[in-house]
């Protein structure tokens, strides 16, 4: 098939979050399986460090009544592994964030993804793009399934092309005021209830739900959650309305870049049989280079992420405040930022108990890496978690997860029970309650496996390193519901 997959983001040409790992990893993943995959998403500043040429090829779209012009440029990067386009406009995209400026959205986002999904699919037409599939991805490209079903389908060479929406996180919904209906360049008979219109606003995440011809989420536990309240964040009529073709296929990782036997990142490499001595070089590693006391006996708990209420950081916090002020012989190593309450408090515990606490707030791949190879319990109480990667590192690298019994945790990782015990396929540890009494239950609960039955947490190690988490089964999976929005979508 011909894949065209649309993303506001890719590692490592752009990137805010796990939308990036994704679709910088899957394009690869599908290629291998034999496909023909091109990539398109925004010429940001980020990208222009990377090599590209210009195609000559530019683009001209009518937006609020006035004509925008911008052009194409292609490039092709090893990682990605796919030809990739960049949509080249430097007032809408050379800026210094994807999305914000000092996290505040910038004003005119509306119309920057407009333009992007008149762009997408005018790259069809004017860069000669044979394409069977547009994979969508969240509110950025949530036009475009609408621009298709309604304007382009009666055009020459997209008769035959099928949309794939998918949406990884529902609480970014790209909602607009009213009078934004007008940059779509849509008729204004569509702005309703039933298609793109939600509470009196453009809602940009329901119109790629309501046109396009299926829709995925990145966990089959998320794709429940998301068709009931709270979960569907206010779309869970419209998902409902749709699902029969709503599927749940759990993200991969990129198993070249996480791979602790070669790892450039990581002190110690090692694989399941080495395990024991290269763990213990990167726990060394990892407790000098936090300045934290080198000690190979002392449980490291690590934490990497956003700190926002979302992500649980905020009874993080609470639960590291009790175990440091309790004494109890704990390390704690953090890594990210956000809310700078949080930050702050976090700097304080670190300050308090140096002995115990070590908090970075920043982002760092490199560092990312060694907490999670170095850490012998990796945290991860969010409080809705589409899929999560993290925790899917964290077993690569021989690391417990301690996680939130939601969305794509409950997928990913096995709950040490009496069953999953005997049978030998526990990988970590599912707190159900997001609060105090659950992460400190679940956290108790790991420590207590660490310090006192030795091996079965070996077993539950080795079980999370063999699993098979690559792209490959998922991007097959994806091959399957392209397979089946062809049969859906009625041909001319």
């Amino acid at each position: 098939m011909n894949i065209l997959i649309a993303s506001s983001e890719a590692a490592p040409l752009a990137k805010t979050g796990g939308l990036a790992d994704v679709c910088g990893a899957l394009p690869k993943a599908l290629a291998q399986l034999g496909h023909q995959v091109t990539l398109i998403l925004p010429a940001y500043r980020s990208t222009k460090k990377y090599p590209s040429e210009p195609t000559g090829v530019e683009l001209r779209i009518w937006i609020g009544g006035r004509e925008v012009r911008g052009t194409y440029r292609k490039c092709v990067i090893p990682e990605i592994g796919v030809p990739v386009y960049l949509v080249e406009h430097d007032s809408y995209f050379d800026r210094d964030g994807l999305y914000n400026s000092n996290n505040e959205d910038y004003g005119d986002n509306c119309e920057r993804f407009v333009f992007f999904s008149y762009a997408v699919l005018e790259a069809i037409r004017l860069l000669d793009l044979k394409t069977d599939i547009i994979h969508l991805n969240d509110w950025q490209t949530g036009l475009v399934p609408a621009l298709q079903s309604i304007y382009y389908r009666d055009y020459p060479g997209y008769e035959k092309i099928s949309t794939l929406f998918t949406i990884h996180n529902i609480a970014y919904q790209g909602v607009f005021p009213a009078a934004a209906m007008s940059l779509t360049g849509l008729h204004w008979k569509y702005f309703n209830w039933l298609q793109m219109e939600c509470y009196d606003h453009l809602n940009l995440l329901k119109t790629g739900i309501v046109f396009s011809d299926g829709i995925t989420t990145v966990s089959p536990n998320y794709a429940r959650e998301i068709t009931s309240s709270p979960g569907g964040c206010g779309l869970e009529a419209v998902l409902r309305n749709r699902r029969d073709v709503l599927w749940g296929i759990t993200n991969g990782i990129d198993t070249d870049e996480w791979n602790p036997e070669t790892d450039p990142f990581i002190e110690g490499h090692f694989s399941v049989e080495t395990r024991g001595i290269g763990k213990l070089q990167s726990k060394l590693a990892l407790q000098n280079q936090m300045d934290l006391p080198q000690r190979p006996d002392v449980p490291v708990i690590g934490l990497v992420g956003r700190l926002t209420e979302q992500k649980g950081f905020d009874l993080a916090v609470e639960l590291i405040y009790r175990k440091a002020a309790s004494g109890e012989d704990v390390q704690w190593v953090l890594l990210g930022s956000g809310d700078p309450i949080l930050e702050n408090r976090l700097r304080e515990l670190a300050s308090r108990y140096s002995q115990n606490v070590a908090v970075s707030i920043r982002y760092s791949n490199e560092l990312a890496h060694q907490i999670i190879a170095g850490s012998d319990i990796f945290l991860m109480p969010s409080r809705f978690e589409p899929c999560g990667l993290t925790q899917l590192y964290s077993l690569r690298y021989g690391t417990i997860p301690v996680v939130h019994a939601t969305g794509g945790l409950v997928d990913t990782v096995t709950d040490l029970t009496p069953e999953t015990e005997a049978d030998k396929t526990a990988n970590g540890i599912r707190f159900c309650h997001a609060d105090i009494q659950g992460i400190t239950w679940g956290i108790d609960s790991a420590l207590d496996v660490y310090r006192n039955r030795p091996e079965l947490w070996s077993q539950m190690q080795d079980t999370g390193m063999t699993l098979d988490i690559s792209w490959t089964q998922s991007a097959q999976k994806y091959v399957d519901i392209y397979q089946k929005i062809r049969r859906i979508r009625p041909r001319k």
